[in-house]
């Protein structure tokens, strides 16, 4: 073999050497890499699955206030209140859940509204679901659909968040990005929104009718409060009652005429099971505003 041969085999056996010290160092990089991604994630673990994981904010309610102005914030809240509602919600519940549930569509949707505003059924909607979710197993979604004139955050006392319109708008995409939990437990609301020119026409669209029907699917054993206009003079009220399973029909003693509550509740659904409340009732000096008088049964019995 020539010199210049020897030379050749030398720098060839010089490079194989060197392309083996390089592998060699790459595959031990590689086994620290993969060892540290695989010690970075904890085995504990798990996939994150919320359905309202997405929404972040929280209503913190004042409890004080609210006991102080006639809301059932607590086992503490006046015991003539807790005791009245305790009647009621039972047999929206039983008819929720029970037999009754299978004569019902969406029978875990109830409709809060009056013949007239200021009648009260803000106050009935908002202690009904109180109530249910103090005392119940049962989470409950409390829904301000009065989009002509929202009350919720005010009487709950909190700052005016996206909602209802901003959802049937399609502005807000997600149902979970509108329900909001609180500071209780088992109760979530959805706000009103902020106003429309629209509002009327958007409670009687295609997508509101889409949104009691998810509501009722995807949350079945979750009761759905909606605070919803008055009956007489909103032709969209009589359309929502087509979406649910039951309607509470608020009636201020002394002052709504009977007249007005027969033509309110004639407008409504005739398959829906129809409660009224007598609201605003004088029981003494101490305690001027209550209720007690409640009828429930079907439209068409």
């Amino acid at each position: 073999m020539s010199t210049i041969e020897k030379a050749l085999a030398k720098q060839k056996l010089a490079q194989q050497e060197k392309i083996t010290n390089i592998t060699e160092h790459e595959v031990e990089n590689e086994a620290i890499v993969s060892k540290t991604t695989s010690t970075s994630v904890p085995e504990t673990s798990e996939p994150v699955n919320n359905k309202e994981s997405c929404n972040k904010d929280k209503i913190i309610l004042n409890g004080d206030r609210l006991n102080e102005r006639g809301f059932i914030y607590s086992p503490d809240s006046a015991h003539h209140i807790q005791e009245e509602f305790r009647h009621i919600k039972r047999k929206l519940l039983n008819n929720a859940f029970g037999l009754a549930s299978k004569t019902l569509h969406n029978s875990n949707l109830i409709m809060v509204t009056s013949s007239h505003p200021n009648e009260g059924k803000t106050y009935i909607a908002i202690n009904l679901a109180l109530s249910i979710a103090l005392e119940q197993d049962k989470t409950v979604l409390l829904i301000d659909a009065d989009v002509l004139r929202p009350s919720l955050h005010r009487e709950l006392e909190f700052d005016s968040k996206k909602g209802l319109l901003e959802y049937l708008l399609a502005e807000v995409t997600s149902l979970s990005d509108i329900i909001y939990s609180t500071n209780i437990e088992n109760l979530k609301l959805i706000p009103a929104g902020k106003p429309h020119h629209l509002t009327n026409e958007l409670l009687a669209s295609e997508r509101m009718e889409s949104l009691a029907k998810e509501l009722a699917e995807r949350y079945p054993d979750r009761i759905v409060i909606f605070d919803c206009p008055p009956i007489l003079g909103v032709t969209e009220t009589p359309v929502l009652s087509d979406l649910v399973g039951q309607a509470l029909i608020v009636v201020e003693e002394s002052k709504t005429k009977t007249d007005d509550v027969k033509t309110a509740v004639s407008q409504l659904n005739n398959d829906i099971a129809i409660g009224l409340v007598m609201n605003k009732t004088i029981r003494s000096k101490k305690d001027i505003y209550g209720y007690y008088g409640y009828g429930y049964g079907r439209k068409n019995q």
